[in-house]
């Protein structure tokens, strides 16, 4: 950890830009290499708050105005081409609304882009001053610079909430789960050390991938949730053996022999699920998958060699500092009456409670089926000052939609030939402008090593109207005119064809990411258990949890429910990336709980108990742990449900219901459902696959009596014998242990 800080200090990087997917982002890369920025946009609303005297106010709004284009003009180095009415120019008279009751200034910021949104500030600050002196004007400043410098602002502000409400909340309900301060101290530790190192090594990333700036907030809230999910399965287990009398190397050995082996097989997946989002080929997405990899694989570490170190150097010191009344009771662990009991009646009748879950799950996934993908047109709350500003802009000045930017690069730029295809290309691009037959401008870019074509669009820029009139262009004006030109080679940005590409690609890079997690998840699971349905039934099991996640993210972001309770304001579809985003998450996060059950039912069934003996004594042992991390992991995914941005909202909401559906519903009842009607079947190899590597994973039966047979005190306790025969499930007379052997 401290070589990842001391590198994230002192070789940090943020040289990579991020673009946007398909063509948009081929025209935005030809636009950076030519150090083409397009300055960001401001607009100075000016408005009278009252219309009593309608004269007087208008009289009020045009000095007001004057003097905001006078401020302006007098700060070359923050504003430039300051435009506005009142000038004696053509375009002023668009720039005026309500009789002369409102009045708009735009202009550029001026300076370095990268520093547009400190160089606003200066803007800003002139604009303050005028206010101050018109007082029954209301005179406000919004625009593409400032509303970035907002939306960073508020994801710095998350980002600190997030992570000063995290870690205390953790370690609350950690003193609850344990009891005493230092075994609740240690998984918050494990965490904040894997949060702290994947941070780091982000930061170091940066020279090579392209990293956003809400990335350090799914690091954040992903690294508590796995690094204490991992840390309880390890304590839990620790404190079991410690319990039924064995000494404390043993404990230790026991604990990586079982848990230790769950959890390494858990990480893998979560880390194979997350790496599915490099398939996307969305910028976006490389650095958030790069990060969340980094901090689950620094977890699994952490908890595959720190735990079993600081635990063999604490011993029993690691149950001390009880809390009174908790303390004694959970430091010795039994195992649940009421999920061994549910697991009991799920068993004896798995068809009708197994079917029953299953329709109620499909049933919550129903709504998915009418999800939406679009973006909103502002990423901010509604409650923001700037947001009122932008929606008071757009009623009096009701903007044109930004136009399709097709840059042309390559040779014969200036050629004869590329004049006539340009004179063609403006005859054709009436069929797919607006009414008013805005005309096509051209303009040469980085000392005319490139061309930049504005083509408006019909429609609302958003609308279906403006996407076929996209296609239209891309697909065959420009290749009937452009296109012929030798050497000459186009692309389309702009934000009808950003938005565009995004959905393009992610419908055609979503089934592929589904498929290959979904195959990698199969073949990892199935070496960890050696059977072929088991890893079946567990990607079953996922899709079916996703599914009702989605579904209650459309019911409540999409549909507008619980707007009130969690603060947000519909915009009728959900953000392109988040659905994606949490089917890897949840794909990886839910194998938690699954590996962690799975292996205690397979510890019983290869130590000779039944099948469905070993579902009920596995459920029952494991039950604890899992509702204890779930509802960690809840509490930490709901942090991200009271944060402002709506797109972080959508995450934590889904994230938190899908894990509340996995721990109860899913692993509760459908899981000893599956496994009931399976029986023995469940475990079955066929024997043309007994090469695969893996035995002795699922060895646990045997490993836990080969340490136990090593402690130098008999088991004893509530809980002996510690055997794979345990779990209040007795074995078949004359079993043999299985020992991952092809039934």
């Amino acid at each position: 950890m401290a070589a990842a800080f001391i590198a994230g200090q002192f070789a940090s990087g943020t040289g990579v830009h991020q673009y946007d997917p398909g063509p948009a982002g081929r025209a935005e890369k030809v636009l950076t290499s030519l150090g083409v920025v397009t300055p960001p946009v401001e607009s100075v609303l000016i408005q009278a708050r009252s219309t009593g005297h309608p004269a007087a106010a208008a009289a009020e709004v045009t000095k007001a105005t004057l003097e905001v284009r006078s401020a302006l003009a007098a700060l070359p180095r923050a504003a430039a081409d300051i435009r506005g009415p009142f000038s004696g120019r053509r375009e002023g008279a668009a720039l005026t609304a309500r009789a002369g009751l409102a009045a708009l200034v735009t202009f550029n910021v001026a300076g370095p882009h990268a520093a547009a949104q400190t160089t606003v500030l200066t803007d800003l600050a002139a604009v303050r001053q005028i206010q101050a002196r018109h007082p029954d004007l209301l005179i406000q400043e919004a625009g593409q610079a400032s509303t970035d410098r907002v939306a960073n602002a508020l994801l710095g502000q998350d980002f600190r909430k997030s992570e000063w409400t995290s870690i205390p909340l953790t370690l609350a309900l950690l003193l609850v789960v344990f009891g005493a301060l230092i075994a609740a101290g240690i998984p918050v530790l494990l965490a904040a050390t894997a949060v702290i190192t994947a941070v780091s090594l982000l930061g170091v990333a940066g020279h090579w991938f392209p990293v956003g700036s809400g990335t350090s907030e799914l690091v954040l809230v992903i690294g508590m949730a796995v690094g204490v999910d991992y840390s309880l399965f390890y304590l839990r287990r620790e404190r079991e053996e410690r319990v039924a009398g064995h000494d404390d190397q043993v404990v230790v050995g026991l604990a990586a022999a079982t848990s230790g082996r769950a959890i390494l097989v858990s990480g893998l997946t979560v880390m194979v699920s997350l790496a599915g989002l490099f398939l996307t080929g969305i910028d976006m997405f490389t650095g958030i998958a790069f990060g969340t990899i980094t901090v689950v694989g620094v977890a699994v570490l952490g908890s595959l060699f720190f735990l079993p170190a600081v635990l063999s150097w604490l011993g029993p010191w690691a149950d001390r500092l009880q809390l009174p009344y908790l303390g004694g009771r959970r430091t010795h662990p039994r195992p649940s009456r009421l999920w061994a009991g549910v697991a009991a009646g799920v068993v004896r009748r798995p068809l009708l409670f197994g079917g029953a879950a299953v329709i109620a799950l499909l049933a919550l996934s129903a709504p998915a089926l009418g999800m939406r993908l679009a973006n909103p047109a502002i990423d901010l709350p509604s409650n923001l000052g700037i947001v009122h500003v932008l929606a008071d802009i757009r009623h009096d000045f009701p903007a044109k939609p930004p136009p399709a930017e097709v840059v042309v690069s390559g040779a014969n730029l200036d050629s004869p030939a590329m004049q006539r295809e340009l004179a063609a290309l403006r005859g054709q691009a009436v069929k797919i402008g607006p009414p008013t037959h805005e005309p096509v401008s051209v303009s040469a870019v980085g000392g005319g090593k490139a061309l930049v074509i504005d083509v408006p669009l019909a429609g609302s820029g958003s609308s279906t109207v403006s996407t076929n009139a996209l296609l239209t262009l891309e697909n065959k004006i420009l290749p009937d005119t452009i296109g012929k030109v030798g050497g000459a080679s186009f692309a389309v940005t702009g934000d009808t064809a950003a938005d565009h590409d995004l959905r393009v690609m992610l419908h055609s890079r979503t089934p592929i990411v589904f498929g290959i997690v979904a195959l990698l998840a199969f073949v990892l699971l199935l070496l960890a258990f050696r059977s072929v349905a088991i890893p079946l039934v567990s990607i079953g099991l996922n899709f079916l949890s996703v599914g009702g996640a989605y579904g209650l993210v459309t019911l409540i972001f999409q549909d507008g429910h619980l707007q009130s309770l969690l603060g947000f304001t519909s915009f009728g579809a959900l953000i392109p990336w988040v659905p994606l985003f949490t089917f890897v998450m949840l794909f990886g996060l839910s194998m938690d709980y699954h590996v962690f059950i799975l292996s205690r039912i397979r510890e019983l069934w290869s130590g000779g108990t039944s099948a469905r003996d070993s579902i009920v004594g596995g459920v029952g042992r494991s039950a604890g742990v899992v509702t204890s991390a779930a509802v960690i992991m809840v509490a930490v995914f709901s942090i991200f449900a009271t944060l402002d941005m709506i797109d972080v909202k959508m995450l934590g909401v889904g994230l938190a219901a899908a894990v509340i559906i996995d721990a109860t519903l899913v692993r509760g009842v459908v899981l000893p459902a599956a496994l009931a009607l399976l029986g023995e079947r469940a475990w079955y190899l066929p024997s043309w696959l007994a090469w695969l590597p893996g035995r002795s994973l699922v060895c646990e039966g045997l490993l836990v009596r080969r340490h136990a047979r090593r402690s130098a005190h008999p088991p004893h306790g509530p809980l002996a014998p510690q055997s794979p025969v345990s779990a209040g499930a007795p074995a078949r007379a004359g079993a043999p242990a299985r020992v991952g052997a092809t039934p």
